[in-house]
């Protein structure tokens, strides 16, 4: 039998192990052992009757619970075993909290601290509410694409979209009592990082391990997040392969797009927002890292994670608004959609990693052999006539906007900034001016 979950030994008795105790009934109970040695040979305690009595009366005392001490014999030795039974409620030593995890013991600080009590208490953290958040310093935009995404889902009445804002809050739970919650911010202000420090994604390209060559940021609400972070993979960091079915010229990306997607779902579903750190997506030529500050649920392990596919989610309110919206179709079934696109489209299936500071999620791709050299010239040519069709675009109306290129051209709007991006940087191109009221300047053909 060795040291586990729910079983502490101890050669020999001190107040010190109280905290053990502590920590056991703020998990999920267990029990310590008074006399036995690290590899559980019994060495057996001489006052074990004085024990009896003390050990009792000084968690009462100390933490305020109740524990059973049960006096046992084996080969002649006495020793003890406290039984901790888990509680509702925190427990704490003299103002500390401890915590069992594992076969160690733990204190809980800052944020690991902040979720445990919000737990404890039958909260999570994005259901808190926010004192100084008013319904009036939402996006109406924000409410505008949450609805259009609804109407499509069917999975919220007509009637209550059709109502006003502070209907909608209440029908998706983000209102308690005169505030609004964490989850109302992070869903429709326009600027949630004012509530929420670290509420956006960072995406950088890399062509080694320390070579990073370009990179974003997506700011705004969530729902807008979800959006702009998949736009902006596919038009500037993401290759699509170019093969033929007989005549037909057939484009293909290394990675299932539908299981991005539910990584990026995931993994803001997931995020422990309290921790402000972004989400961080790097996409290398073949490969590409999902990041972020989440945690398991107690007790759990990546493979258990595995096996049941996905866990309920760590922020249910964001959750419940990305269900409404069709954006997931159920808690709890992400992994196993993540698993049958990347089958479908042929991929290799991802690779979790957990780790005290975060969740990551691997998506490795397989170039295709068809990839050689007269494809890669045909995607460079691709590019080439784009920036052409732009510039083309700039020297009959120098004041043309972005959005007016990308309907001209057909590529998206982020196609287009990346381009001229490209063209700034070799010198081809130059703003003048702001974004409105400036004009473009060619500097060389």
């Amino acid at each position: 039998m060795k040291e586990k979950q729910n079983i502490e030994w101890k050669s020999s008795w001190r107040d010190e192990y109280i905290k053990w105790i502590c920590g056991f009934a703020n998990a999920a109970g267990g029990t310590l052992v008074i006399g036995k040695n690290d590899k559980g040979i019994i060495a057996g305690v001489d006052n074990a009757g004085r024990l009896l009595e003390d050990i009792p009366n000084k968690v009462r005392d100390i933490l305020g619970i109740i524990v059973d001490v049960n006096l046992k014999s084996e080969d002649s030795k006495e020793y003890l075993e406290i039984v901790v039974d888990p509680y509702p409620y925190p427990v704490s030593h003299k103002g500390q909290y401890h915590y069992r995890s594992g076969s160690t013991k733990q204190e809980l600080k800052g944020a690991a601290l902040n979720a445990f009590l919000l737990k404890k208490y039958g909260l999570h953290w994005d259901g808190v509410p926010v004192p100084n958040l008013l319904p009036e310093s939402l996006e109406e935009k924000a409410f505008e694409l949450f609805a259009g995404k609804a109407v499509k889902s069917k999975r919220l009445e007509d009637s209550v979209l059709q109502e006003n804002r502070d209907v909608l809050l209440r029908k998706l739970h983000l209102v308690e009592g005169p505030y609004l919650k964490r989850a109302a911010a992070l869903l429709f202000h326009e600027d949630p990082e004012q509530y929420v420090t670290g509420a956006y994604v960072k995406i950088g390209f890399f062509k080694t391990d320390s070579d990073l060559i370009y990179q974003d940021e997506i700011h705004g609400n969530l729902f807008q997040q979800v959006d702009n972070t998949i736009d902006l993979l596919l038009t500037k960091y993401m290759k699509a392969y170019i093969s033929y079915e007989g005549i037909q010229r057939v484009e293909r990306y290394l990675f299932p797009v539908p299981a991005l997607r539910e990584a990026l779902l995931n993994a803001i579903i997931h995020k422990d927002y309290s921790s402000g750190v972004p989400i961080q997506i790097s996409v290398y030529e073949d490969k590409i890292y999902f990041w972020n500050n989440g945690r398991l649920p107690e007790n759990w392990t990546v493979e258990r994670l595995l096996e049941k596919h996905s866990s309920q989610p760590f922020n249910p309110l964001i959750a419940n608004a990305f269900f409404r919206t069709g954006l997931i179709e159920a808690w709890g079934r992400g992994i196993e959609k993540i698993h049958n696109e990347c089958k479908q489209h042929g991929a290799h299936l991802p690779v979790f990693d957990y780790e005290p500071s975060g969740i990551m999620l691997l998506f490795k791709g397989i170039i295709p052999d068809s990839q050689d050299k007269a494809t890669r010239k045909t995607r460079e040519k691709t590019r080439e006539k784009t920036r052409e069709k732009i510039l083309r675009l700039i020297s009959k109306d120098t004041s043309i906007s972005i959005k007016e290129m990308s309907n001209r051209i057909g590529i998206t709007q982020k196609g287009i900034e990346w381009q001229i991006m490209r063209l700034k940087k070799d010198g081809v191109l130059e703003r003048i001016g702001p974004a409105k009221g400036g004009y473009w300047k060619i500097l060389k053909e």
